[in-house]
C-alpha cells in the first residue's frame, strides 16, 4: 500500500501502516482482491479504479478486471453515474459470525472505544498472525494532533508494541525461532533485532508488567500495548494506544492506568471466556 498517496486520499498528514509481503507464499490474485477490500474498508466510501489501483501500487487495467469481477460475484456495487466502486453487505456479512459476541458491540469493542473516549489517541485491537501483530480493530484519535492507524496493518512481532506483548508468553525457544526468520527475511537496509536485547525486553514485560519505547516503526510514534486476558478462543489479543512520541511519552503512566481499569472493569464480561492461567492477569506495554 502507497501510505503517501492514502494519506492523500484520506486527507491524512501521518499514516501508521507497515506490512511485510512474502511474496513467494502469496497468490498475487488472491492477496490483490483481499488488499481491495481492506482499503475499502480504510477509505469507508466508494472508489473509483484510478484511486485503487494509485493507492495499492496496481496497474490499473488489472485493477478494473478484479473490481468487475469482485460485483459479479456480489461483493462490490458498481455505480454507473460516478463509475465508482463500494462493498456490498455481502461483505458486511462475511465472517460476521466469528467471535460475535465479542466483536459485535461486545467487550471488546467498548473497551477500544472507552480507551479512546479518555485519550483522545488511536487504540488498536490486535491478534498474532504468524510473523506479525495485525491490527484487526482501530479506533481513531480525536485529538488535534493525532497519527491515522489503518486497520488490517500488520507489523513485526519483534519491533512492536502490540507485537512484544504478544510474545510475552511463548518460551524462549518460540521467541528466538520468531527472530532468527525475521532477520533472515527483513529487507535490505532495515535494521535486524539483537535476540539477546529481546529477550532482555521481553523478560522485562514479564516482570515489571509495562514497558514503553517509542520510534521503533514509525518515526515519532509512540504506543502502549496491554495483553488481554486469555479467551476461550485460540487467538491471543493485544490492545494498544498509538500517537506521537512527546503525547505518548508525557501521558505515559496515565495511558497504563487508563489501560488498567478498562481491562478491569470488562473482565467481568470476559469471565466465561478466560483460561484459568494466573499469567493472564499480567499488563504489558511497549510502543
Amino acid at each position: 500500500m502507497e501510505l503517501e498517496r492514502l494519506g492523500q486520499v484520506l486527507g491524512e498528514r501521518t499514516i501508521i501502516a507497515r506490512e511485510q509481503t512474502e511474496s513467494r507464499r502469496v497468490v498475487k490474485s488472491a492477496s490483490r482482491v483481499l488488499e481491495i477490500l481492506e482499503l475499502f474498508d480504510v477509505l469507508k466510501r466508494e472508489a473509483l479504479v484510478c484511486e485503487v489501483s494509485s493507492v495499492l501500487d496496481l496497474p490499473q487495467s488489472s485493477t478494473s478486471v478484479l473490481l468487475r469481477s469482485l460485483v459479479t460475484m456480489g461483493y462490490l456495487s458498481h455505480n454507473p453515474k460516478t463509475r465508482a466502486f463500494s462493498p456490498t453487505t455481502r461483505v458486511a456479512l462475511l465472517g460476521s459470525w466469528v467471535n460475535e459476541p465479542m466483536l459485535s458491540d461486545g467487550p471488546l469493542t467498548r473497551l477500544l472505544q472507552n480507551v479512546n473516549a479518555r485519550t483522545g489517541q488511536a487504540v488498536v485491537l490486535a491478534v498474532r498472525n504468524q510473523m506479525w501483530s495485525q491490527y484487526i480493530h482501530v479506533v481513531q484519535a480525536t485529538s488535534a494532533v493525532r497519527m491515522f492507524v489503518v486497520k488490517g496493518s500488520r507489523l513485526p512481532l519483534v519491533c512492536s508494541g502490540t507485537g512484544l506483548t504478544l510474545l510475552t508468553d511463548l518460551p524462549d525457544s518460540e521467541i528466538k525461532r520468531i527472530a532468527i526468520r525475521h532477520n533472515a527475511e527483513a529487507a535490505e537496509g532495515k535494521a535486524k533485532v539483537v535476540l539477546a536485547d529481546l529477550l532482555v525486553e521481553v523478560e522485562a514485560a514479564r516482570r515489571n508488567g509495562y514497558s514503553a519505547s517509542f520510534d521503533r516503526v514509525t518515526p515519532g510514534g509512540g504506543a502502549v500495548a496491554v495483553a488481554l486476558p486469555r479467551l476461550s478462543t485460540q487467538e491471543r489479543f493485544s490492545v494498544g494506544i498509538a500517537g506521537a512520541s512527546d503525547i505518548v511519552r508525557r501521558n505515559l503512566g496515565d495511558y497504563v492506568t487508563v489501560l488498567r481499569e478498562e481491562v478491569a472493569s470488562l473482565t467481568p464480561q470476559l469471565t466465561p471466556q478466560l483460561a484459568t492461567e494466573d499469567e493472564d492477569s499480567r499488563f504489558v506495554a511497549f510502543g
